[in-house]
């Protein structure tokens, strides 16, 4: 054997014979990787000792063959061979074996460091856990509880999440929930048309005069005129927006807020919109309103016992009447809920159905609650071919710091803004009024004749 490779040899058998000694370094270190080098040593010095014992094995067949016997020598360099060989073999599997070990142990610590200290907070006990506990009290409980039992509870070693000893290791569990006030839903864009401009401003014509004077005629006759006319209307665009100033250092350390902030921002303008296209007074930057232009609630006959089912519906009646069958209704979510809750002469409720989850409809017509809409108050029309909703900015949420003195102070304003114009093109088609106070509007039950 090549005398060059016994010190590799020699460190293999010393692994295999103190395997803790010749891997102390390693256990000391916890590090598998120098584990895995000494396993790449071991597997390269196997593989050269297999291929000496393949040239001995070689050999000894061929003096076999020759002489029909092996010389002395060549089987002490066999034998030395397979022990050496068995030594790299059994040192070889050692280290597998504590590699699984370190790869374990390691897995566990992470597991550990994971929970930051989770399991801990099990192991605090309060005065009463550790009373119940206690081997006097078990005794007492074993006698059947009779007589009296004294527990002695030593308070000065005792840990507690009061105290200095235990209350650094008890952690609080952290939600990134952010628990925000609630948001209204929004319903008016959603019943009106909807269209885009490029333009501050929407022109159109409405036709304001027609004079039909179509009829038959004689023969020769002079043909009767009819008169049209039209005037130019317009819709300014108008913007909604708003701003909150944030410093800078805020906004890097906290990520989630960014997004709250900008979901607040954008809330804030759609709660501005629904109310500007609902009750906008049309003065000055506002819109002109859907209830501002509507028609005014004029019933076509009145009705004994009136309820406010019977003002809705002939607010129906009157929006067909001029030629715009309604598509929708608006209240306030406590006139709905007064309707709902209305029964006949048996106590029967007349519209609502308990046991089902059908939409609000009212006389075929869905409704729609917000409560923009001031409490009894209503409007109902024909939403779609009233009015258009022009849009020329989509809502848009902007930070920067150049603004005022927020360069010095690092200071970021966060600015929201939409812009948007609501043509109301024809107002008939709108009809709004309130509940009479002598009409019926709670629960209480109505005549079912």
């Amino acid at each position: 054997m090549n005398k060059a490779l016994m010190p590799q040899v020699s460190l293999a058998a010393l692994m295999a014979a103190r395997p803790q000694a010749a891997l102390g370094a390693v256990h000391a270190e916890a590090n598998p990787g120098n584990i895995e080098q000494l396993m790449r040593e071991v597997r390269q010095e196997l593989d050269r000792i297999g291929g000496d014992v393949k040239r001995t094995a070689e050999d000894a067949l061929r003096q076999s063959r020759d002489s029909g016997e092996l010389t002395r020598e060549l089987k002490n360099s066999a034998d030395q061979l397979l022990t050496q060989q068995k030594i790299l073999t059994d040192a070889q599997q050692k280290l597998t074996d504590r590699l699984e070990q370190l790869e374990t142990r390691n897995t566990d610590l992470e597991q550990q460091l994971s929970q930051r200290g989770r399991g801990n907070r099990d192991q605090v006990q309060s005065f009463g856990e550790r009373a119940a506990r206690h081997d006097d009290m078990r005794a007492f409980a074993q006698a059947g509880c009779k007589g009296t039992v004294r527990i002695a509870l030593d308070v000065e070693q005792a840990i507690t999440s009061v105290r200095p000893g235990g209350g650094g290791l008890i952690w609080s569990d952290r939600e990134t929930e952010i628990v925000g006030l609630p948001r209204r839903q929004m319903t008016i864009r959603n019943l009106l048309s909807q269209g885009r401009t490029g333009s501050n401003a929407i022109e159109y014509a409405r036709q304001t005069t027609r004079t039909n004077n179509a009829r038959p005629v004689t023969e020769g006759a002079q043909k009767p005129e009819s008169d049209y006319i039209w005037a130019q209307e317009s819709a300014l665009v108008r913007t909604i927006a708003h701003f909150v100033h944030v410093s800078r250092q805020a906004m890097e350390d906290a990520q989630q807020l960014q997004t709250e902030i900008d979901t607040e921002l954008r809330y804030g303008l759609m709660l501005a919109e629904e109310g500007q296209l609902l009750k906008g007074d049309g003065v000055g930057q506002n819109l002109e309103g859907l209830v501002t232009a509507a028609t005014a609630f004029v019933p076509a006959f009145a009705v004994a016992g009136e309820t406010m089912i019977d003002t809705l519906r002939l607010a129906l009646l009157q929006a067909s009447l001029a030629e715009y069958p309604a598509d929708g209704i608006v209240l306030h979510p406590t006139n709905w809920a007064q309707i709902e809750l209305t029964k006949d002469g048996e106590f029967r409720y007349i519209f609502a159905n308990v046991m089902q989850l059908a939409g609000p409809q009212l006389w075929g017509h869905p409704v729609v609650q917000t409560q923009s809409m001031d409490l009894d108050e209503f409007l109902t029309g024909a939403f779609k071919a009233a009015a258009t909703i022009y849009d020329r900015m989509d809502p848009e949420v902007i930070a920067s710091s150049e603004d005022r003195d927020n360069f010095i102070k690092n200071m970021i304003t966060v600015r929201a803004e939409e812009r948007l114009a609501l043509a109301i093109k024809r107002p008939a088609a709108l009809i709004t009024g309130e509940f009479n106070s002598t009409v019926v509007s709670s629960g209480a039950p109505v005549s079912s004749a």
